[in-house]
């Protein structure tokens, strides 16, 4: 039986460690420890009969600054949030708004029609709708009865 010696301030970081992490996947962002921070703002995906609804958290960020790419069943969300001009006089002494540029990618399983695609902008959330091409759409099959005798 091996010997564990007790080390109080390695539990600490252990504890600490996992708190960050959970904290960072419900903030829904990556913290590099030696690096810039990685910024993909928050979307919610709805499927209904008539196709998809995409809404994305885009705050503060201009309509000029996001762009909608669609290829390959392949729906693209890119922009960049730029950061306010600077002021020389001050130092920061707190500083967690992210800033960059981003991309989110969604493949979309069904066939959709492209050149109905659809966008919004307001209030800080992007809201794209992709409509189902009529093939991709449910439909109820009627079932026939046969008439005839029974032996």
């Amino acid at each position: 039986m091996a010997l564990i010696r007790f080390s109080p301030a390695r539990d600490a970081f252990a504890v600490q460690n996992e708190i960050n992490r959970l904290f960072d996947e419900v903030m829904g962002r990556r913290f590099e420890p030696e690096g810039p921070m990685v910024w993909q703002p928050a979307v919610d995906i709805e499927e209904h009969a008539e196709g998809f609804t995409i809404r994305t958290d885009l705050p503060g960020m201009k309509l000029e600054d996001i762009k909608i790419t669609f290829a390959d069943n392949q729906l693209v969300i890119r922009g960049e949030k730029r950061r306010e001009v600077e002021k020389k006089e001050g130092n920061y002494l707190r500083a967690e708004r992210v800033y960059g540029q981003f991309e989110r990618a969604f493949t979309l399983s069904h066939t959709v029609q492209p050149e109905r695609i659809g966008a919004a902008y307001r209030d800080g959330v992007l809201e794209v709708s992709v409509p189902k091409a009529e093939e991709a759409k449910a439909r109820e099959i009627p079932i026939k009865t046969s008439q005839g005798t029974q032996s």
